[in-house]
């Protein structure tokens, strides 16, 4: 045999286990050979070298990597092999877990504020949006695509009223929107969808009648938190159905001895009256100005203090106190109840609807409400997220 030879068929040896492609071997090989020697001496003469060898480099190895692993356990949680020296210097990066908010479940799926902030600045985009008009037309063509998209059932209800100014015959129309349509226990949640005509709370009179009134909170901010909570439906309980109603000429108001309010909502609610469906509501919310960016959400007197209202009140606010949304207080708050689109809901169909409002925009002189300074601007993705966020647990909880 030419030592060559025996060179090549030297058997290499592994400390342990199996390397991966990509990984260093490490191995012994005899180093010495004396031509001279026959097999047996040559054996007898390596052996002893070879184990002290191997036992040396093993040690070695087994310290450095010892090192390794020690430097690195911050880092990850898995140890490196002690068997394989990786040879790449980018590893697979370790997948991270996105933490959820505060009281958050992670079975949840988060409520997208930023987007329910594109949907109110994309309204806010049709100019001012009162019954009736090219504004109002933009954004019911809107509304419509996007929730039918979303596998919503979609349905107008039409009527038409008197204008108080002009006595011309105006079309109106409620947006409803039907999930789960076989259910024959529901829950209702609503806005207004119309803007006021005017900002007739200006200071400057001219700016009372010229003046554009884009309503982003007093409006679009419900229609917004809305358009979200439409992408999150399909992961609610199915023991209720549920309806978005968006109303109609909430204020179609032009100055205060001229026009009504509620007109959206009281045809809704004597419609449900005179030709009740197959189903009823055992629970609904209204989302009135829940946009501000400086919110703070009271609870409304009236919801407040009906038998009917009080438990939803208090399911409402207990859920924002679990999830951490201080936003919510849980106290009677403004000077006088409010009134608003729940009243014909409560009075009419008798369903037991609380109003969600914050009416202190921004503050308790309420200075941007019906003004021009009720723009996106004074809105924010972060409230618009934290409201939906609190209104989709509590229909969670709903089971």
């Amino acid at each position: 045999m030419k030592p060559d030879a025996v060179r090549r068929s030297f058997p290499v040896v592994y400390l342990r286990g199996k390397l991966p492609k990509g990984s260093r071997l490490v191995s012994f090989q005899p180093t010495h050979y004396n031509s001279g020697m026959n097999a047996i001496e040559f054996w007898s003469a390596w052996i002893p070298k070879a184990m002290r060898l191997a036992r040396h480099r093993a040690l070695l190895l087994l310290a450095v990597l010892t090192c390794i692993s020690l430097s690195c356990q911050g880092e990850n949680s898995e140890a490196p092999s002690l068997a394989v020296l990786p040879t790449t210097s980018n590893p697979t990066p370790r997948k991270v877990q996105e933490k959820p908010l505060a009281g958050q479940t992670t079975a949840a799926p988060r409520f997208d504020g930023e987007r329910a902030y594109h949907y109110l600045r994309k309204i806010c985009s049709f100019g001012n949006r009162r019954s009736g008009s090219l504004g109002m037309r933009q954004q019911q063509q809107l509304v419509d695509k996007h929730f039918q998209e979303l596998g919503g059932e979609v349905q107008y209800q039409r009527f038409r009223i008197k204008h108080p100014v002009t006595g011309e015959r105006v079309p109106l129309a409620n947006l409803i929107v039907h999930w789960q349509s076989e259910a024959k226990e529901r829950i209702l949640l609503c806005a207004h969808y119309d803007s006021r005509p005017f900002p007739d709370r200006e200071a400057d009179p001219r700016r009372r009648k010229e003046g554009v009134f884009l309503g982003a909170n007093d409006g679009a901010s419900g229609v917004a938190v809305l358009m979200e909570l439409g992408h999150h439906v399909g992961s609610l309980p199915k023991h209720f159905g549920l309806d978005f109603v968006l109303f109609d000429a909430e204020e179609f108001v032009f100055e205060e001895r001229l026009g009504n309010y509620f007109i959206g909502s009281r045809w809704f609610a004597t419609q449900y009256v005179k030709n009740p469906p197959k189903y009823r509501y055992v629970a609904g919310v209204l989302l009135d100005m829940v946009g501000d960016e400086k919110l703070s959400i009271y609870q409304e007197r009236y919801s407040a203090t009906w038998p009917d209202t009080r438990p939803i009140v208090k399911e409402i606010w207990d859920t924002a106190s679990r999830l951490g949304v201080d936003e919510f207080i849980p106290q009677i708050g403004y000077p006088e109840a409010i009134r608003d689109d729940h009243l014909p809901l409560h009075q009419i169909a008798k369903i037991p609807v609380c109003d969600v409002i914050d009416f202190e925009y921004p503050g308790p002189r309420n200075r941007y409400w019906h003004t021009t300074a009720d723009a996106p601007g004074r809105c924010s993705a972060e409230s618009l997220g934290k409201v939906g966020w609190v209104i989709y647990e509590w229909l969670a909880s709903k089971r």
